[in-house]
């Protein structure tokens, strides 16, 4: 319901009026973001896409170049294979970061280089098994 200004009664202080009432009432007490700092990036320069940034940030959302997202990959494969229940689950993490290296070395996208060589097999499965053998 949209009140009206009383006549006589100057812009601001009616205005002012409203506030007090609605503070009165608690029209204000559990605003999102009531409390707490401004964001910082209020004095930066206007950017046209910053809901899109703010967005991917809230989901967490990160684009790598694909060199650097598969060698996070790689990465995360090797850790994979050593924590993996049996040798041929160790072999099957090995072969299949090995096919994806192999088809990035074949053909290279834009970006960064991919700095890797597919893993030897052998030697993560030799690796696996010392881990076995020295933790029992």
């Amino acid at each position: 319901m949209t009140e009206r200004k009383p006549p006589g009664v100057s812009f601001e202080s009616w205005t002012d009026r409203q506030i007090r009432d609605a503070e009165a009432r608690g029209d204000f007490a559990h605003l999102p973001g009531a409390g707490k700092p401004l964001p910082k990036d209020l004095e930066s320069a206007y950017d046209d896409q910053w809901w899109i940034k703010r967005k991917l940030v809230l989901e967490g959302v990160s684009v790598l170049p694909p060199t650097l997202a598969l060698r996070k990959e790689a990465e995360d494969a090797l850790v994979a294979a050593a924590q993996a229940p049996s040798e041929r689950v160790v072999r099957k993490i090995v072969e299949d970061i090995n096919v994806k290296i192999r088809d990035m070395m074949y053909k290279p996208p834009p970006g960064p280089p991919l700095g890797l060589k597919p893993y030897d097999v052998e030697d993560v499965v030799r690796s696996w098994r010392e881990s076995r053998t020295a933790d029992g």
